[in-house]
């Protein structure tokens, strides 16, 4: 399975990447890479929505420095990896369990056969929901999880409420593989740095416009209504106070003070409750963390120093 490159984002040298399976016959894009020496353990790097393994090539180099094994999947329904629709745009999932399978398989095929142990996590937004859920399901993959900016409350959303009333109800008529009632769908052409809610680093920013513009089949377009469904769901979970006491897992929260994607609040909140974990905030940061300006960077991977054991800064 190919790994793609533009201008001013190489593949990392070293990349090894395929095909895994998981339980319900779908083929997802993985790749993987060991520094040079020996490995201090495997750091497994999870997405958030609509995101692909090219925009972490940054991330994965960094890892590799600190002298961790890397190795990240690409999401069922994006990335290089299947599709769920004809329309291969919509970003959907029929339960978010099913990303479950994607985390199992992974780990299955693809980190436990050929990745030095230990193994830790680091995993961004969506990503890093799916894998707080592993954790509350009792599941122990990691000795320890970095967070950053967890999708546990949308803060993009004016009349929450009333969005899971609506997603439900569309829902359970059968609209599910329908898109979110958004509006304009904006082309690639349209998206400009100014405005963006993802990053305030404009290089960054143009350099993942790049990957998408000559790589468009990367691509994923708005969330279905299925998917949106879903994702309430778990957030509901996520908003009852037993789901942070039941987790054991070691772990650390990164969050943005400046976040318009993903409730900043909702995740302190969380935070607090937890038993084995806590919680950083970074005044002034976008939601994409690890796509953020170095002085913003530059904090975050402190704090990764300094719960990761083993890293060699």
């Amino acid at each position: 399975m190919t790994l793609f490159s533009t201008k001013d984002n190489p593949v990392p040298e070293g990349a090894e990447s395929g095909v895994f399976r998981t339980e319900d016959d779908l083929g997802l894009r993985f790749a993987r890479w060991r520094p040079e020496g020996a490995s201090r353990g495997t750091v497994c790097v999870f997405h958030g929505r609509t995101e692909k393994i090219e925009k972490y090539y940054e991330t994965a180099r960094d890892l590799l420095r600190r002298g961790f094994s890397v190795a990240m999947p690409d999401w069922r329904g994006q990335g290089g990896s299947d599709r769920l629709l004809r329309n291969a745009m919509k970003g959907h999932v029929g339960d978010f369990a099913d990303y479950q399978l994607d985390l199992e398989a992974f780990m299955r095929e693809v980190v436990l056969p050929e990745c030095p142990p230990p193994y830790y996590a680091l995993a961004h937004s969506m990503g890093a929901a799916i894998l707080l859920e592993s954790a509350r399901l009792g599941e122990r993959l990691f000795d320890r999880m970095f967070l950053t900016a967890p999708m546990l409350e949308l803060s993009l959303l004016k009349h929450d409420v009333a969005a899971r009333r609506l997603a439900r109800v569309l829902n359970g008529i059968g609209l599910s593989r329908a898109y979110v009632p958004t509006g304009k769908v904006k082309r690639l052409s349209e998206l400009h740095f100014e405005g963006n809610r993802l990053t305030s680093d404009p290089a960054r920013f143009a350099r993942n416009l790049t990957i998408t513009l000559e790589q468009p089949q990367l691509d994923v377009g708005p969330p279905t209504i299925g998917w949106m469904a879903s994702a309430f769901e778990l957030m509901e979970r996520f908003n009852d106070p037993a789901t942070a006491r039941a987790i054991r897992q070691p772990l650390l929260i990164i969050a943005a003070g400046d976040d318009r994607i993903v409730s900043t609040p909702a995740i302190e909140r969380f935070a607090m409750r937890l038993i084995a974990g806590s919680h950083i905030v970074i005044p002034g940061a976008r939601h994409e963390l690890l796509q953020e300006r170095d002085i913003f960077r530059e904090p975050l991977f402190a704090a990764f120093d300094a719960f990761i054991p083993g890293s060699d800064a």
